[in-house]
Parts: structure tokens; C-alpha cells; sequence
């Protein structure tokens, strides 16, 4: 892979309030260390990011730390998360955690997201058993 491969470019991230609502109308969320990571299937070839990092994870320093490492992790691993999923990452107020750290948060999130989603679509989309027949 070159260095292309591996940016961040506006059609990786999560931008519209419609983008932000379809993901949490979807209800598939785990928690992972200080993040909550909600998810759901794009029609893309490859994953999109949202951040939504609230005033109690502290100052607007903290807060844009957070987001620049989140980020950051994600463009790093980007092409070993799930594709075609968007991920919206909340973080919870946490002590500053390294890089490396991020980046296996967002693998283990979004592999236990894509997990809860194909669990949810193949129980919805199992072929129904006829009902009992009575006196059988």
C-alpha cells in the first residue's frame, strides 16, 4: 500500500446530522475502554468515522486531543476494520491513552459491531418455520 492508501480523506468521515442519526437509528452500540462505538453498514466500499466528544471529557484542549488520536487511529487502521461500516465513536472522560491503544479500541469495537450486526440480520432474515399444526 502507498501513502494514499492510507489518508483521510471528507468521504471517510461521517459529516451530516442525517449521517450521525441514521447510525444511532440503527440501536448497535458496544462499549470498549472509555468509548461507546455505534455502528451500522454503508452502501460504500469502505468505513466512514463520526466523533462526537462531549464538554465532560474536559477543556477544548482534551477534547480535541481525543478527536486528532481518534482520527489518527482510525486512518491507520482503516483498511483492517469491516468495510462499509460507519462508525460514530463517543468517548467518555478517561486518562489520555497512547495511540496504539486507539488503534486497537476502534479493531475491537467495530469487530464486535459487525459481529452484533450480521447476529441481528441473520436471526431477522432466517427462514421462518411454519406454525405447528394442531393435534400434531
Amino acid at each position: 500500500m502507498n501513502a494514499d492508501d492510507y489518508s483521510f480523506p471528507r468521504n471517510r468521515r461521517i459529516t451530516s446530522p442525517q449521517q450521525f442519526q441514521a447510525v444511532y437509528d440503527a440501536n448497535v452500540s458496544v462499549h470498549v475502554g472509555p468509548l461507546l462505538v455505534r455502528g451500522r453498514p454503508n452502501d460504500l466500499d469502505h468505513p466512514r468515522l463520526g466523533l462526537a466528544v462531549s464538554r465532560r471529557v474536559g477543556n477544548a484542549v482534551v477534547r480535541n486531543w481525543n478527536k486528532r488520536l481518534l482520527r489518527e487511529a482510525f486512518r491507520l487502521v482503516q483498511h483492517e476494520l469491516p468495510t462499509a461500516y460507519d462508525l460514530v465513536v463517543s468517548v467518555r472522560a478517561h486518562e489520555p491513552k497512547a495511540l496504539c491503544e486507539y488503534k486497537a479500541l476502534l479493531l475491537e469495537a467495530a469487530r464486535r459491531l459487525e459481529g452484533i450486526w450480521n447476529k441481528r440480520h441473520v436471526r431477522n432474515d432466517a427462514v421462518k418455520r411454519p406454525p405447528p399444526q394442531p393435534g400434531g
